[in-house]
């Protein structure tokens, strides 16, 4: 006979794990308030369902105007830049970004879009925080002007170290076949237009870190008259959205073809990035100093002592963070339309005939 007290011979559960299904329901139901501020018409109600729903035919998604459409997805992260947000305790921003990284580069080819999807992995659910990045998160969806369909979030005691959460984000666009924007586009003589960064965006922060926090031992809470703030919020600006004033553009010129390619400057810089969006005949010519460098970029080169420059163009955005590459007859208008939605964009450089790889000059 067991002498165990009355309730302790129960044996273990999911909350002595570490887990507490209540406290995951409860944060589930706070976050729908944030779902439905981006939702349009095209999102159908389904409390409780397993899938979000989005109906391709209202608002004249699937019209004559788009006879043979075609879906894009993409996904990606953030990366370690969420260990500036954990280091800061700031995680209100990270979700824009975590948008912003596949959203734009839906719009690369062509797509606009329609939903995203959003997955957090923490070790200890806190609701507090969550609930920035979820907040973060649908501010970038409404940016974008796409819905928060749904996501998932996945609480796994000792796997992530306490007060750490990664996140990962998929998104889902649309395109008729006719509008896709491919490589063949692309013609010698084209030019090349630079949409202005807000800062380093999200890729390289492994270097970014080792720069600043390794070598120069900084911390996030450096002023830096440079920068004009603290070192930690120049490294938490978020990644611009740049999808929808794109979108405005595409819609314009929709019967012709006067902007050919899109290339998203992410992981592998300028030298990685355009090629991508170049046909194999043909390379780029980069003018250097054709717009201005962020302070950030030069004091990771100074204290980094980073010699090469092809390293630089090649790891970072280095204050062009989306590349147009339009019809040489088109490039002061669009440059106008730009300025006008409040985005700074320059003459970078044009394509050249040739080796498929771009020459920074």
């Amino acid at each position: 006979m067991s002498n165990a007290k009355s309730g302790t011979a129960k044996g273990l559960t999911y909350k002595d794990s570490g887990v507490d299904i209540l406290v995951g329901d409860d944060f589930a139901e706070k976050i729908q308030h944030h779902l439905r501020l981006t939702y349009g018409p095209n999102v159908l109600n389904n409390p409780g369902g397993y899938a979000g729903l989005f109906a391709l035919k209202t608002n004249g998604l699937l019209s004559k105007d788009m006879p043979r459409p075609v879906l894009a997805g993409t996904t990606d992260g953030v990366g370690t830049k969420l260990k500036i947000a954990f280091m800061m305790d700031k995680h209100d921003t990270v979700g824009i970004d975590l948008v912003a990284m596949s959203v734009n580069d839906l719009v690369c080819v062509g797509a606009e879009p329609l939903f995203f999807l959003d997955y957090i992995a923490t070790g200890k659910l806190s609701q507090d925080v969550l609930l920035q990045v979820v907040k973060g998160v649908a501010d970038g969806c409404r940016q974008a002007e796409c819905a928060l369909l749904g996501g998932e979030t996945a609480e796994m005691p000792g796997f992530y170290q306490p007060g750490e959460y990664d996140l990962a984000g998929f998104a889902v666009g649309i395109v008729d076949r006719s509008r896709w924007l491919k490589p063949a586009r692309v013609q010698p003589g084209d030019k090349m237009i630079g949409l202005a960064s807000s800062g380093v965006h999200s890729n390289g922060y492994s270097l970014v870190r080792k720069v600043f926090f390794d070598v120069a031992k900084w911390r996030v809470e450096r002023h830096v008259d440079e920068f004009g703030c603290t070192l930690g919020e120049e490294l938490l600006r978020p990644t611009v959205i740049y999808s929808t004033m794109i979108k405005n553009l595409l819609r314009h010129y929709r019967r012709k073809r006067m902007i050919r390619g899109i290339a998203h400057i992410t992981g592998g810089g300028f030298l990685g990035n355009i090629p991508r969006v170049l046909p194999e005949s043909c390379g780029g010519r980069i003018e250097r100093g054709s717009w201005p460098v962020p302070p950030v970029f030069e004091m990771i080169r100074k204290l980094g002592k980073i010699n090469d420059d092809d390293e630089m163009y090649r790891v970072f955005n280095m204050g062009i963070g989306m590349v147009l590459i339009v019809s040489p007859v088109v490039v002061d208008y669009v440059i106008r339309q730009l300025g006008k939605a409040g985005q700074p964009s320059y003459l970078i450089g044009e394509v050249v005939k040739g080796e498929h790889e771009i020459k920074i000059v």
